[in-house]
């Protein structure tokens, strides 16, 4: 008994030696971190200076196995621990010994493993190592784009209104119905501004009567041209030489504003003279199709939030924000000086702020969701949308390189540089999901060095990157999650940043279609077939690995492992991107946005009953009561809500009551209540501020272990839609023609 306490106590001074030991450390890191003397930029200098030779030497000393190993194992000990302390200077010191990893990695590659014993060898393993450099190269422009987020915050703007400037408001709508549009133009009509400096224009490249008579409706200016050409910016364009206001907001026709927006974004115009743009972010209240077929929604961050989450404002240091095409301003002093809105690429709007910058203006980002609108429906016209930005940002890389041509500082030209060169990424992708199956089917060995030895250089390399982003990105990007974007994508993005590298003028202008509905699930055939084609070549890489794992009795084991696992990993992706192409049922052609807004409802006795909104809709809302009210469906009420101090009253009736949950359907308005009802709720001030609040940080084994479900679950949508495929061509002539399968698509 005695010497199982004796054990037990030392037991808990080891242990609190450790605890005291980690404690002594973190003091000692935090107070490196918060060093004033690192605001010095002689002090930082001079760290420069010692730290460049030791980093190389660090990165090109050749090591044994044992001596690499124990290498990893304690850069990587290291970064966990940093990773468990606050600060920027903690981030910097992450990001260097992520560099290291990575640096030491492709070095090592470049010296020791490119030596071929086959031409086919050397094909599939020169094409991996220009793949691996591609990826180094934007991992280093990533972190240096976004290694100090400015977090710019608002500016007050000048108590006088009446030194306000004058504000003209484009709609540019070419082909979406005026249900998507009316939102927006009745939202912009409310914008907190003195009225007669501010004016709304809808610019109509449909020109159609019924948003002509919308606009006199309701008060806005209408604006059409005779052709259609440039597009969206010679919309924009057009509408420049018949307006006349100081600045000029943008929005695109789905994307509903605040009524403080103006308010939000025009204060840094009187801050800086050179001011000429200030972008906020683009915010969507609806799924993008990863969220909707994933079921991801407000779960998982989407694929835009890291650029608008992290990006922006890493460019923001820079000054190299990029103007979006919407949700911005600019001055139109400046839009004259460049000739207007950029025509020369289909991505008109990074192209507008390179030109800006080029002549030494600068530009702002808010991260202040200030609009939001509907995202794309479909996966189709999902991939549609970034062909067109991945196409146009090759052009610009063509035709406007921002390493070449006056004007831009050199921070200015690697943040535009890590743009384009971000969707170059098809081809490094293809290539990564099929590298294993160079060695597993055709026997090629594209790294010229053992499994054990690949590993202990790639894994500390993969590991560091993993960490470094999950602790920077983290709120805005879960790890795994790109891998899964860019796999679905890269196929699709390949043909046209390639021909548009070569032949820039090749290829036009594409609207993405907003306010599309789902009647009923369905399997996407059509954009799944190169994740289909790429799978059934893993399967066939992986049966034909496990064959040589058990019956080739001379095989190498270790490097067949290793290329089973890169295998498998490959899987996983390509049956999330098939989950992804399950199409999920849209049926509601108005979006409902989850949103708590007190109110208050009137029955038809004349009580009033104090409620909370649950959602809204442009047709109804849902309200949450205290207690249960006998309310049959049919019923009509009255909704009051508010607006600061001002209240508003609609007509409406019940359409469904589940005790104290009601649905409620609004009755027609008029265009004056129309407006009051879009103030009370899409252009509140703070409709869209608090919207990812509740949303978890990344953890990389969770996200690896949901990435990994998807692969899983796509696997399963795929076996369902095959069965019931083999099922439905069993049927009979007759009635199979019958089944309403529209073309290239399936029921799941």
């Amino acid at each position: 008994m005695n010497i199982r306490r004796i054990r037990y106590a030392r037991l808990q001074m080891r242990l609190l030696g450790r605890r005291k030991a980690f404690s002594f450390s973190v003091g000692v890191v935090r107070e490196l971190a918060g060093w004033k003397g690192w605001q010095n930029p002689m002090v930082r200098l001079a760290v420069l200076v010692v730290a460049l030779p030791v980093l190389w030497l660090t990165i090109t000393t050749p090591l044994t196995e044992g001596q690499q190993l124990v290498f990893a194992l304690l850069t990587f000990g290291a970064a966990l621990f940093l990773r468990l302390l606050p600060g920027r200077y903690v981030t910097q010191a992450l990001i260097v010994l992520s560099l290291v990893a990575s640096t030491r990695y492709l070095y090592w590659r470049l010296t020791e493993t490119i030596s071929f014993d086959t031409w086919l060898s050397g094909l599939f393993g020169t094409g991996l190592f220009l793949a691996e450099l591609y990826a180094w190269i934007v991992l280093v422009l990533g972190f240096f784009q976004t290694a100090w987020p400015l977090e710019r915050k608002p500016a007050a703007m000048a108590p006088d209104s009446s030194t306000w400037p004058t504000v003209d408001v484009f709609i540019p709508t070419y082909n979406e119905p005026l249900k998507v549009v009316r939102t927006t133009v009745l939202a912009a009509m409310a914008i907190d501004w003195p009225r007669h400096k501010i004016k709304v224009f809808v610019l109509d490249d449909g020109r159609r009567d019924e948003f002509a008579a919308f606009a006199k409706e309701v008060g806005a200016g209408y604006l059409t041209r005779k052709d259609n050409k440039h597009a969206k910016a010679g919309n924009i364009n057009a509408a420049l030489k018949v307006t006349s206001g100081e600045y000029v907001a943008v929005f695109d026709c789905d994307h509903i504003p605040t009524r403080t927006f103006l308010q939000v974004a025009m204060g840094w115009f009187n801050r800086d003279e050179k001011l000429v743009m200030v972008q906020t972010p683009h915010h969507f209240f609806s799924p993008d199709p990863f969220e909707k077929n994933l079921g991801t929604f407000k779960k998982v961050p989407n694929e835009g939030e890291l650029f608008y989450g992290l990006v922006q404002d890493g460019n923001d240091l820079w000054n190299a924000t990029f103007f979006c095409g919407s949700c911005a301003v600019m001055k139109r002093s400046a839009l004259d000086e460049i000739g207007g809105i950029a025509v020369e690429t289909v991505t008109e709007d990074a192209h507008t702020a390179l030109k800006m910058h080029r002549l030494g203006y600068s530009t702002a980002y808010l991260a202040v969701p200030q609009a939001a609108g509907f995202a794309t429906e479909s996966l189709g016209a999902h991939v549609g949308q970034r062909i067109r930005w991945a196409r146009g940002m090759a052009q610009i890389f063509r035709t406007d390189n921002p390493f070449f041509g006056r004007g831009l500082k050199l921070a200015q030209r690697l943040c535009y540089a890590n743009a384009m060169l971000h969707f170059f990424y098809g081809l490094p992708r293809l290539v990564f999901l099929t590298a294993p199956l160079a060695y597993l089917l055709f026997g090629s060995q594209v790294i010229q060095a053992s499994a054990i030895t690949i590993a202990l250089f790639a894994l500390p390399h993969l590991l560091h990157a993993n960490v470094t982003n999950s602790r920077m990105q983290g709120e805005f990007r879960h790890s795994f999650w790109a891998e899964v974007y860019e796999s679905v994508l890269a196929w699709y993005i390949l043909r046209p940043v390639l021909v548009a590298f070569i032949n820039p003028k090749y290829g036009k202008f594409n609207v993405t279609a907003k306010g599309g509905l789902n009647e009923s699930e369905f399997f996407d055939w059509d954009i799944s077939k190169p994740y289909l084609i790429l799978m059934g070549f893993s399967l066939l890489g992986l049966v034909a690995g496990l064959g040589k794992l058990f019956w080739d009795f001379d095989a190498d084991v270790d490097t067949i492992v290793l290329n089973l696992i890169w295998t498998v990993y490959n899987l996983i992706m390509l049956g999330a991107a098939i989950a992804v192409a399950n199409e999920a049922r849209q049926v509601r052609t108005s979006q409902r946005v989850s949103m708590k807004i007190k109110a208050a409802l009137r029955s038809p006795d004349g009580r009033s009953h104090i409620c909370t909104t649950t959602d809204y809709s442009e047709g109804g809302v849902g309200i949450l009561l205290p207690v249960p009210l006998n309310l049959p469906v049919g019923e009509q009420v009255k909704l009051t809500l508010q607006r600061g101090t001002d209240e508003f009253e609609f007509d409406a009736s019940v359409t469904m009551n589940r005790g104290t949950h009601l649905g409620l359907q609004f009755s027609p308005m008029n265009t004056q209540q129309s407006i009051d009802f879009v103030q009370c709720t899409f252009a509140r001030a703070d409709s869209w501020v608090v919207w990812g609040d509740r949303r978890k940080s990344d953890k990389p084994l969770t996200s690896m272990r949901e990435v990994a479900w998807m692969g899983v679950r796509g696997l399963k949508v795929l076996g369902a839609v095959l069965l019931n495929e083999i099922k439905r061509r069993r049927v009979s002539p007759k009635a199979a023609a019958s089944v309403p399968t529209a073309p290239g698509k399936a029921r799941a």
